[in-house]
């Protein structure tokens, strides 16, 4: 469990704010411009790829120009910056939250005005939602809904920063989206989040008919969207229609071959190691990791909603993703799996117009349309 008292006696557990601030702008220098390197390696790896280690990551030939551009021109990360960073109370995730946050929430009502669709902050059965609609409903879905789980490891991208998956989702999908802004770590552990998803599901339901639902999100959203099918089961619930689970984060103990092959090739990610790990153990809140309403891919699939699955061939998650996918097709449930090529964790959303995020983004549009009535 990772101390998170502000009164902590230790020394080493007191965040100071200049103190958070040195090793972020320390952490940021790395992941921005990444490990020193000689002449010659920067020529190269600008024009070609990274040197990992000891190995050669070369560009993603296979993937559009433009993520082979973004991944050129980026600096690759460093797994030294993820263990500055962390934090070590709750003062010092609260300062990460806000550096990582704000920026997020500032960009959002000019997204939502260039998508076309908008915005509105509501509460429901005690919960704060943001309601994101698009100007123009597909007919088809007149009267269907998606319930969005925001990701961030289930510290981050809370308020507004909750809306930019939902953002694409309700342009593209032209359907009405309800995200929900659950209680997030260091103040409100496991289980927190699972409630504040269940009361905002259970009071849809008493005006939506579940056939005409769909859920999910990206990361820890997807994986907290498994967690509340296995809990929505168990209370007697009827499940939606169909789950949208983005790189799900549906296994928080580092268990699979990409936490291994992918380590420093994910650019959002990085690695397990540092603030992926203490977020794992904060919100566990002294259970196991593999609880499945923690880690739902421990848990039953049987009776699932159809689901899509989504990753890249850099992600961190991408062993979780595949897992996913077979635990949903060994239960019998109607599962797709969409990899795309040279992409890092949840880079769909940030990287919104490149090739890959238009393709998925269509992919859901076509699952919906299929399995809502």
């Amino acid at each position: 469990m990772i101390p998170h008292a502000p009164h902590s006696s230790n020394p080493l557990h007191r965040t100071s704010l200049a103190g958070i601030m040195t090793r972020f702008i320390a952490a940021m220098a790395l992941l921005v411009m990444g490990a020193p390197l000689s002449k010659a390696a920067n020529a190269e790896e600008g024009l070609k790829g990274w040197w990992l280690n000891k190995r050669f990551l070369p560009l993603p030939e296979a993937a559009s120009p433009q993520l082979q551009e973004s991944i050129r021109t980026g600096k690759k990360p460093d797994v030294r910056a993820l263990l500055l960073i962390t934090p070590q109370d709750a003062r010092g995730w609260k300062v990460l939250q806000t550096i990582n946050d704000a920026p997020i929430a500032k960009r959002v009502p000019e997204r939502a005005a260039s998508s076309n669709v908008t915005i509105e902050e509501a509460k429901i059965a005690g919960v704060r939602v943001f309601r994101v609609t698009p100007h123009k409903i597909a007919p088809q879905h007149k009267n269907h809904l998606f319930l969005h789980v925001h990701g961030g490891a289930f510290v981050f991208n809370g308020g507004l920063a909750a809306t930019p998956e939902a953002i694409l989702i309700a342009a593209r999908a032209r359907i009405p989206v309800i995200s929900v802004d659950y209680r997030m770590l260091p103040d409100h552990p496991f289980p927190a989040a699972l409630e504040d998803v269940t009361a905002v599901y259970q009071a849809l339901i008493r005006t939506h008919a579940p056939e005409k639902i769909a859920m999910g999100g990206t990361s820890a959203g997807a994986g907290l969207t498994l967690a509340a099918m296995l809990h929505f089961k168990k209370l007697g619930l009827p499940l939606p229609a169909a789950l949208f689970l983005g790189t799900p984060w549906a296994d928080l103990s580092k268990t699979g071959d990409s936490f291994h092959l992918n380590a420093e090739a994910d650019r959002t990610l990085v690695a397990y190691e540092g603030v992926l790990a203490a977020a794992a153990r904060l919100y566990a809140n002294g259970r196991s990791l593999k609880d499945p309403e923690i880690s739902p891919l421990y848990g039953d699939f049987s009776g699932l909603p159809p689901a899509l699955v989504a990753s890249g061939t850099r992600d961190l998650f991408l062993s979780l993703a595949v897992r996913v996918h077979r635990r949903l097709r060994d239960a019998g449930i109607p599962a797709e799996l969409h990899v795309f090529e040279g992409l890092s964790h949840g880079e769909y959303i940030p990287l919104r117009d490149i090739p890959e995020s238009k393709a998925l983004f269509a992919e859901l549009s076509a699952f919906l349309s299929r399995h809502l009535k």
